[in-house]
């Protein structure tokens, strides 16, 4: 009985091509030149609506018409050195609202940023 329920279920559960982020932005080519500079992504598809990003096996898509406005967007970018990611995001013409600060004794493991588009962005550092 448990075999043909979960092979019932199997029939009709939906079935996930891809997990993506999508952000707006007022400037989308500017907010994917952003992405493409500070963190390595590269276009995986893009049409006059959106254009999706590569970043270490995630998509980010950036979809035109956002507002410019500040946006909490959930990315967080795990990176080696948070210093040196904030320096490079601010660079590249984004934001560090919360730059990396050492703690209890550790090198500095998150920051918070912003994008050229005023997306909030977290770099973080695994933590020993």
């Amino acid at each position: 009985m448990v075999a043909s329920l979960l092979e019932s279920w199997r029939l009709f559960s939906m079935q996930v091509e891809k997990l993506k982020v999508t952000i707006w932005a007022a400037d989308a080519a500017r907010a994917a030149n952003f992405y493409q500079t500070v963190f390595g992504a590269s276009i995986s598809r893009q049409n006059p609506h959106i254009t999706e990003l590569s970043v270490a096996g995630g998509l980010i898509a950036i979809h035109g018409g956002g507002e410019g406005k500040q946006t909490w967007t959930g990315l967080t970018f795990q990176v080696a050195d948070v210093v040196a990611g904030a320096a490079e995001v601010i660079a590249a013409g984004g934001k560090c609202a919360r730059e990396p600060q050492p703690e209890n004794g550790e090198p500095p493991h998150l920051a918070m940023c912003e994008d050229t588009d005023g997306n909030q962005i977290m770099l973080s550092r695994a933590r020993s």
